[in-house]
């Protein structure tokens, strides 16, 4: 098994940003759920409303990108590390089938990508840093978050668009999950401050990107 320098991490994780913000990121063997499904019939203005509210999804996405890479850099064990990276590896599955989804609705991703990407990696790190427990906690927390945030998505969706439920009906599923294994794996709770603050940043970023 290779052993990889600190200067090999950090080649690694600049690769990984420029896929996530600017690339094709490395996806898992699973298929878009909404190839399964024939595109809908939507309005101008109902295929408006849901490409902003899949690109606020997208934008989600590639934050959580940088907050498992982040947390994985600075994980002190490597069980813990393993666990941020294959969840990293799903959360870039979210991440292609929002895109392609965005791109069918003729629109385009976020134009703040890249710094939602920075402060989340920065915010990843940090949480790594306080300890295994902690930084599993806040992906529990995270995850929750998301969840909900997702199921309030597929509620403001038009009925008619399967292929958008689809996608965030997965997704809800796979963040459910995350969450989840982030408990079992040893995930403390969170104080309610640092949830309040979580909250507050997460509406901060999801209003700017359905308008950015």
């Amino acid at each position: 098994m290779r052993h990889y320098s600190p200067i090999d991490h950090l080649l690694i994780n600049l690769d990984q940003a420029l896929r996530t913000v600017a690339g094709k990121p490395s996806v898992t063997e699973r298929a878009n759920p909404a190839d399964a499904h024939a595109e809908s019939e939507l309005s101008a203005a109902q295929k408006q409303t849901v490409a902003r509210l899949m690109r606020v999804n997208h934008a989600g996405e590639v934050a959580a990108q940088a907050l498992y890479q982040g947390q994985a850099l600075t994980a002190h064990l490597t069980e813990v590390r393993e666990k941020m990276q294959r969840a990293a590896q799903e959360e870039n599955d979210h991440l292609a089938w929002c895109e392609t989804r965005i791109k069918e609705l003729d629109s385009h991703t976020s134009a703040l990508n890249p710094a939602w990407y920075i402060g989340s990696f920065a915010i990843g790190a940090l949480a790594g840093l306080a300890g295994d427990k902690w930084s599993l906690g806040f992906v529990a927390e995270t995850e929750h978050q998301v969840v909900k945030h997702l199921e309030e998505h597929l509620r403001q969706l038009p009925p008619q668009d399967v292929k958008s439920h689809a996608i965030l009906e997965q997704m809800r599923r796979d963040e459910s999950h995350h969450a989840t294994t982030a408990l079992e794996a040893g995930g403390a709770p969170l104080p309610t401050p640092i949830k309040h603050l979580m909250q507050l940043t997460s509406q901060v970023m999801t209003r700017t990107a359905y308008w950015l």
